[in-house]
Protein backbone atom coordinates (compact mmCIF):
# COMPACT_ATOMS: atom_id res chain seq x y z
CA UNK A 1 0.00 0.00 0.00
CA UNK A 2 1.24 3.17 -0.93
CA UNK A 3 2.17 6.08 1.52
CA UNK A 4 -1.12 7.85 2.37
CA UNK A 5 -1.57 11.87 3.64
CA UNK A 6 -5.24 13.16 3.56
CA UNK A 7 -3.67 16.62 5.28
CA UNK A 8 -1.88 18.19 2.78
CA UNK A 9 -1.00 21.76 3.96
CA UNK A 10 -0.48 23.93 7.49
CA UNK A 11 -3.45 25.18 7.90
CA UNK A 12 -5.47 22.01 7.51
CA UNK A 13 -3.07 20.11 9.62
CA UNK A 14 -3.91 23.07 12.66
CA UNK A 15 -7.68 23.31 11.88
CA UNK A 16 -7.60 19.16 12.42
CA UNK A 17 -5.29 18.33 15.64
CA UNK A 18 -7.55 18.54 18.27
CA UNK A 19 -10.20 16.02 17.12
CA UNK A 20 -7.86 13.46 19.76
CA UNK A 21 -9.80 13.66 22.65
CA UNK A 22 -7.50 10.76 25.13
CA UNK A 23 -10.40 10.17 27.56
CA UNK A 24 -12.67 10.19 24.40
CA UNK A 25 -10.59 7.50 22.93
CA UNK A 26 -10.36 6.05 26.59
CA UNK A 27 -13.78 5.22 26.76
CA UNK A 28 -14.59 4.67 23.06
CA UNK A 29 -12.22 2.11 23.15
CA UNK A 30 -13.97 -0.02 26.18
CA UNK A 31 -17.10 0.05 24.34
CA UNK A 32 -15.35 -1.93 21.98
CA UNK A 33 -13.55 -4.40 24.78
CA UNK A 34 -16.78 -5.05 26.22
CA UNK A 35 -18.18 -6.38 23.16
CA UNK A 36 -14.99 -7.95 22.00
CA UNK A 37 -12.68 -8.74 25.45
CA UNK A 38 -9.63 -10.17 23.47
CA UNK A 39 -8.47 -10.70 20.14
CA UNK A 40 -9.28 -14.19 20.42
CA UNK A 41 -12.92 -13.47 20.62
CA UNK A 42 -12.56 -11.97 17.09
CA UNK A 43 -13.61 -14.16 14.44
CA UNK A 44 -11.46 -15.08 11.92
CA UNK A 45 -12.34 -15.18 8.09
CA UNK A 46 -10.27 -16.50 4.92
CA UNK A 47 -10.41 -13.09 2.96
CA UNK A 48 -11.81 -9.61 2.83
CA UNK A 49 -13.82 -10.52 -0.56
CA UNK A 50 -16.01 -12.40 1.00
CA UNK A 51 -17.32 -9.23 3.19
CA UNK A 52 -17.27 -7.33 0.21
CA UNK A 53 -19.41 -9.63 -1.86
CA UNK A 54 -21.98 -9.60 0.88
CA UNK A 55 -22.07 -5.39 1.43
CA UNK A 56 -21.71 -4.15 -2.17
CA UNK A 57 -24.63 -4.47 -4.29
CA UNK A 58 -25.49 -3.42 -7.99
CA UNK A 59 -25.77 0.53 -8.12
CA UNK A 60 -23.26 1.40 -5.32
CA UNK A 61 -21.17 4.22 -5.80
CA UNK A 62 -17.34 3.05 -3.27
CA UNK A 63 -14.38 5.10 -2.56
CA UNK A 64 -11.04 3.24 -2.51
CA UNK A 65 -8.74 5.42 -0.11
CA UNK A 66 -5.28 4.94 -0.61
CA UNK A 67 -6.16 2.87 -3.16
CA UNK A 68 -2.80 2.41 -4.21
CA UNK A 69 -2.84 0.93 -7.67
CA UNK A 70 -6.44 0.57 -8.12
CA UNK A 71 -6.23 -3.32 -8.38
CA UNK A 72 -9.84 -3.40 -6.97
CA UNK A 73 -11.27 -1.72 -9.63
CA UNK A 74 -10.97 -4.79 -11.38
CA UNK A 75 -12.32 -7.08 -8.63
CA UNK A 76 -15.46 -5.36 -8.42
CA UNK A 77 -16.04 -4.68 -12.41
CA UNK A 78 -15.44 -8.41 -12.74
CA UNK A 79 -18.38 -9.28 -10.36
CA UNK A 80 -20.64 -6.64 -10.60
CA UNK A 81 -21.66 -5.01 -13.97
CA UNK A 82 -23.41 -1.40 -12.45
CA UNK A 83 -20.80 -0.07 -10.08
CA UNK A 84 -19.12 3.23 -9.75
CA UNK A 85 -15.80 2.89 -8.44
CA UNK A 86 -13.19 5.47 -7.75
CA UNK A 87 -10.24 6.30 -5.90
CA UNK A 88 -8.16 8.21 -3.24
CA UNK A 89 -4.82 8.51 -3.02
CA UNK A 90 -1.63 11.27 -2.61
CA UNK A 91 0.42 9.24 -5.46
CA UNK A 92 -0.19 11.54 -8.11
CA UNK A 93 2.02 8.97 -10.49
CA UNK A 94 -1.47 7.08 -10.80
CA UNK A 95 -4.43 7.68 -12.23
CA UNK A 96 -6.54 8.65 -9.15
CA UNK A 97 -9.93 10.55 -8.93
CA UNK A 98 -8.69 12.11 -6.07
CA UNK A 99 -5.21 13.17 -4.14
CA UNK A 100 -6.63 14.84 -1.29
CA UNK A 101 -10.21 13.92 0.94
CA UNK A 102 -10.83 17.34 1.35
CA UNK A 103 -11.51 17.49 -2.43
CA UNK A 104 -14.18 15.81 -2.38
CA UNK A 105 -17.58 16.65 -2.22
CA UNK A 106 -20.06 13.69 -3.45
CA UNK A 107 -21.52 10.33 -1.25
CA UNK A 108 -20.53 7.12 -1.51
CA UNK A 109 -22.33 3.99 -0.68
CA UNK A 110 -19.01 2.12 0.23
CA UNK A 111 -15.68 3.01 1.24
CA UNK A 112 -12.81 0.65 1.53
CA UNK A 113 -9.35 1.41 3.21
CA UNK A 114 -7.26 -1.40 3.18
CA UNK A 115 -3.95 -1.47 5.22
CA UNK A 116 -3.73 2.51 5.04
CA UNK A 117 -4.44 4.24 8.38
CA UNK A 118 -0.80 2.44 9.42
CA UNK A 119 1.50 5.07 7.20
CA UNK A 120 -0.45 8.22 9.21
CA UNK A 121 0.31 10.03 11.72
CA UNK A 122 -2.44 10.10 14.90
CA UNK A 123 -3.59 13.63 14.32
CA UNK A 124 -3.93 12.60 10.16
CA UNK A 125 -5.41 8.98 11.17
CA UNK A 126 -8.35 10.93 13.16
CA UNK A 127 -9.08 13.38 10.07
CA UNK A 128 -9.32 11.04 7.43
CA UNK A 129 -11.78 8.98 9.56
CA UNK A 130 -13.99 12.58 10.19
CA UNK A 131 -13.42 12.89 6.34
CA UNK A 132 -14.60 9.32 5.48
CA UNK A 133 -17.65 10.12 7.61
CA UNK A 134 -18.54 13.11 5.64
CA UNK A 135 -18.15 11.63 2.67
CA UNK A 136 -20.60 8.30 3.19
CA UNK A 137 -24.02 8.26 2.24
CA UNK A 138 -26.10 8.09 5.70
CA UNK A 139 -26.39 4.23 6.66
CA UNK A 140 -23.00 3.59 3.86
CA UNK A 141 -20.42 1.30 5.23
CA UNK A 142 -16.21 1.71 5.90
CA UNK A 143 -14.30 -1.71 5.78
CA UNK A 144 -10.90 -0.52 7.01
CA UNK A 145 -7.59 -2.88 7.46
CA UNK A 146 -4.67 -2.71 9.48
CA UNK A 147 -1.73 -4.84 10.35
CA UNK A 148 -2.70 -7.07 13.80
CA UNK A 149 -0.28 -5.70 16.30
CA UNK A 150 -0.39 -9.19 18.76
CA UNK A 151 1.19 -10.73 15.24
CA UNK A 152 4.74 -10.55 16.44
CA UNK A 153 6.40 -9.11 13.65
CA UNK A 154 3.37 -7.98 11.56
CA UNK A 155 3.48 -4.43 12.35
CA UNK A 156 6.96 -3.74 11.52
CA UNK A 157 7.68 -1.66 8.67
CA UNK A 158 9.43 1.54 7.88
CA UNK A 159 6.40 2.93 6.73
CA UNK A 160 4.15 3.02 9.46
CA UNK A 161 3.93 5.67 12.01
CA UNK A 162 1.08 4.23 13.97
CA UNK A 163 -0.11 0.84 15.14
CA UNK A 164 -3.60 -0.10 16.38
CA UNK A 165 -4.69 -2.77 18.33
CA UNK A 166 -8.43 -3.82 17.38
CA UNK A 167 -10.10 -1.51 20.14
CA UNK A 168 -8.20 1.01 19.63
CA UNK A 169 -9.25 1.15 15.67
CA UNK A 170 -12.58 0.24 16.90
CA UNK A 171 -12.76 3.44 19.33
CA UNK A 172 -11.16 5.36 16.72
CA UNK A 173 -14.07 5.15 14.34
CA UNK A 174 -16.40 5.53 16.82
CA UNK A 175 -14.55 9.02 17.95
CA UNK A 176 -15.49 9.94 14.22
CA UNK A 177 -19.38 9.39 14.55
CA UNK A 178 -19.45 5.84 12.62
CA UNK A 179 -20.48 2.53 14.36
CA UNK A 180 -18.20 -0.41 14.73
CA UNK A 181 -20.44 -3.45 13.89
CA UNK A 182 -17.90 -6.28 13.23
CA UNK A 183 -14.67 -6.70 14.00
CA UNK A 184 -12.37 -9.92 12.15
CA UNK A 185 -8.93 -11.45 11.58
CA UNK A 186 -8.47 -12.28 8.31
CA UNK A 187 -6.09 -15.72 7.82
CA UNK A 188 -5.95 -18.09 4.69
CA UNK A 189 -3.60 -20.69 4.54
CA UNK A 190 -3.81 -24.30 2.68
CA UNK A 191 -6.07 -26.36 4.05
CA UNK A 192 -4.48 -28.57 6.35
CA UNK A 193 -2.41 -25.72 7.32
CA UNK A 194 -5.43 -23.29 8.41
CA UNK A 195 -6.69 -25.77 10.30
CA UNK A 196 -3.95 -26.75 12.48
CA UNK A 197 -3.01 -23.18 12.88
CA UNK A 198 -6.93 -22.41 14.42
CA UNK A 199 -7.79 -25.78 15.94
CA UNK A 200 -4.49 -27.31 17.31
CA UNK A 201 -1.86 -24.11 18.16
CA UNK A 202 -4.44 -21.30 18.76
CA UNK A 203 -4.12 -22.58 22.62
CA UNK A 204 -0.54 -22.02 22.32
CA UNK A 205 -1.25 -18.42 20.93
CA UNK A 206 -3.72 -17.52 23.22
CA UNK A 207 -1.50 -18.79 26.43
CA UNK A 208 1.35 -16.44 24.60
CA UNK A 209 -0.74 -13.76 24.05
CA UNK A 210 0.85 -13.59 20.22
CA UNK A 211 -1.72 -14.25 17.22
CA UNK A 212 -1.05 -15.69 14.09
CA UNK A 213 -3.30 -14.33 12.06
CA UNK A 214 -1.41 -10.90 10.07
CA UNK A 215 -4.12 -8.20 9.74
CA UNK A 216 -7.53 -7.15 11.19
CA UNK A 217 -10.86 -5.76 9.23
CA UNK A 218 -13.63 -3.97 10.89
CA UNK A 219 -17.05 -2.96 9.54
CA UNK A 220 -18.31 0.55 10.67
CA UNK A 221 -21.24 2.03 9.46
CA UNK A 222 -22.69 6.19 9.54
CA UNK A 223 -25.92 6.64 11.51
CA UNK A 224 -29.10 6.28 9.12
Amino acid sequence: MSGFRSITNEEQMTDHTNVTSWSALYNSRKKIRTRFPSIWKVPIIKKINQILIKEIKEGYKILDVGSCNRNLKQKLEERYSNITYKSMDVDTKNNHDYNNMHDIQEQFDVITMFECIEHLTLEEGADTLKEIERVLKPGGILLISTPNTYHPNRYWECTHKVPFRYDELGGFLEMAGLKTEKIYRIYNDVFFARMFRIYITSFIHKYLNVDFVRSILIIARKKG
